[in-house]
């Protein structure tokens, strides 16, 4: 008969802090992994921080300069290797092509150092532009760490005013933006539920796949400020973790009847043994998002994780031990790991 005479319960007690580091792209351009960073803390003043590069505050930030093959970059914030730089308005000259009609687009881009830089694509023989980057008459591949404003692509080789129909400005296309596409953190990973390793553990991941715009055919650099969580042991029992609930309900219709479905996250939980039950470290951390690791069996490998709100519901009986009934409200279901 298995039972849970052995388990343990861990509750995240202490945080250490892991400054900003550039992720690894599992391969599909969506998922970001850290080395190391197996758990990111939830709690309050300690959630993990994503930086991925592109321009923060800022729209359109370029247009046309009075002066002859000169844009105006606007002032403008931007994430590049994690940091945010401040880059006041700027003026920058394009690059035209050596033979009239002949396509060539141009890259503004803030450098790494927050400094603009003009990326020059290669040159087309003819009036055709195409979307491939490093192509003839394509946009350029830019520098990994480099973020790109914007486009300037043009056919006429004689020194001129830029005009507006020129330049392009488009999120996702033409122009980085660190929110864009939108992307989510999943703190503990999900275990042995995941399609693929890099989501077993703590990950980020977009809802679209980042473009393969910078040298090398990579996407865009993204970087993690994160707090690992540490673990002291908590005496309790009967442990539940977080789960879903499937419930059916039905209708009667014309001569049958037609089921609807519908599914809801449980709470998890365990019965917590006190100390005083006013100085526990438990009870200090009430109402907090904290990580409680579970293992059935002290002495094996397998564990679950679970991150969620710690409730309490302490009692203090005459003859038997301080306690509290935990509550876990998470917002993702209890994660499993094999080891």
């Amino acid at each position: 008969m298995s039972t849970s005479k052995l388990a343990k319960i861990l509750i995240e007690a202490g945080r250490t802090v892991k400054d900003f580091a550039e992720m690894t792209d599992s391969g599909d351009q969506q998922t970001f992994t850290i080395a190391g960073g197996t758990i990111y803390s939830g709690r309050t003043g300690y959630t993990p921080e994503a930086r991925p590069s592109g321009v923060v505050t800022g729209k359109n930030m370029i247009t046309p300069n009075a002066t002859n093959s000169e844009v105006d970059i606007a002032a403008f914030t931007a994430y590049s290797k994690g940091v945010l730089r401040s880059v006041s308005a700027a003026t920058a000259t394009i690059n035209r092509p050596a033979t009239a009609g002949y396509a060539v687009v141009n890259s503004v881009t803030m450098a790494s150092d927050g400094s603009i830089a003009i990326v020059e694509g290669t040159h087309a023989t003819d009036s055709t532009f195409v979307e491939t980057r490093g192509a003839a008459g394509g946009p350029p591949l830019i520098p990994v760490y480099d973020v790109e404003l914007g486009q300037v692509r043009t056919t006429i080789s004689t020194d001129s005013v830029v005009t507006t129909d020129e330049v392009f400005q488009v999120p996702g296309d033409s122009t980085e933006r660190a929110d864009f596409p939108l992307f989510e953190t999943n703190n503990t990973g999900l275990g042995e539920s995941a399609d693929v390793a890099a989501q077993k553990n703590a990950h980020l991941k977009f809802n679209a796949a980042l473009p393969k715009i910078h040298t090398g055919s990579v996407a865009k650099a993204v970087y993690i400020k994160y707090y690992a969580p540490t673990f002291i042991e908590q005496r309790g029992v009967d442990f539940v973790p977080a789960e879903k609930s499937h419930s059916v309900s039905s209708q009667q219709i014309y001569n049958e009847t037609i089921a609807s479905s519908s599914e809801s996250l449980n709470a998890g939980g365990f019965t917590a043994i006190l100390g005083d039950g006013v100085t526990d470290t438990l009870v200090a951390e009430k109402n907090q998002v904290l990580t409680v690791k579970h293992m059935p069996n002290r002495n094996l490998a397998p564990y679950t994780l679970t991150q969620g709100t710690i409730g309490l519901g302490r009692t203090y009986p005459v003859g038997n031990q301080n306690q509290a009934a935990v509550t876990i409200t998470s917002e993702r279901e209890t994660a499993e790991f094999s080891s």
